[in-house]
């Protein structure tokens, strides 16, 4: 089961696929894991989901994230700065008896989180590095390198990673981040449904902005 295949999600939890790993990760309803996805160290808010075979780590996805297939979000680095940046450096045990992995390293790596915001969309074959925050409303494109934060609704492409345009002119940004319709609950979504399928975000905003 892939990610949008028809099946019904669930306010209690996560829809995963059977062959994702899961390690130390929280998921709020509404979510779904994609076939071979792998999550590690991560929180996915409401409403977000990851298509087949991304692999996230050390992130917190913003509700209505949107994250395509073959993405890498969180990818940790190698101790580049020694003199040797292989595994013998910190999964030591997998080489010798008598050596341990090293904990301090690992925990290094948890505390570089990464942040994607509300409704954000990660295109196909991303990768963000850790420590960046991918704003509201944000867009990277298919294949970009991101390495730098993203403002909210700013679309960014390329390798690595820069502007393209904003979504939309800055006083409907404002505005929709006031409204911050992510933040509705599930029945006022609802309600809501024929207007987010039909009228444009300004046209949104005139009938839905206080």
């Amino acid at each position: 089961m892939s990610a949008h295949c028809g099946h019904r999600l669930s306010p209690d939890g996560a829809v995963i696929h059977p062959s994702a790993q899961i390690t130390n990760s929280v998921f709020e309803g509404w979510t779904e894991i994609g076939e071979g996805a792998r999550i590690q160290n991560s929180t996915f808010e409401a409403y977000s989901y990851c298509d087949r075979f991304a692999d996230i780590a050390n992130t917190t996805v913003g509700r209505f994230s949107n994250i395509a297939a073959m993405t890498r979000i969180g990818p940790t680095d190698h101790p580049f700065t020694h003199a040797a940046q292989h595994h013998f450096l910190y999964r030591s045990s997998y080489y010798w008896d008598d050596a341990s992995d090293d904990p301090d390293f690992f925990s290094a790596r948890a505390a570089r989180r990464t942040t994607l915001g509300a409704d954000c969309w990660i295109g196909h074959g991303a990768i963000i590095k850790p420590d960046l925050t991918i704003g509201i409303g944000a867009i990277v494109a298919a294949g970009a390198v991101v390495t730098r934060s993203v403002d909210p609704f700013m679309i960014v492409a390329g390798c690595p990673a820069q502007p393209l345009r904003a979504r939309f002119d800055p006083r409907t940004i404002d505005r929709l981040l006031t409204l911050a319709w992510w933040t509705w609950d599930h029945a006022r979504l609802r309600a809501a449904l024929a207007d987010f399928r039909s009228l444009p975000a300004e046209a949104f905003l005139e009938k839905h902005a206080a």
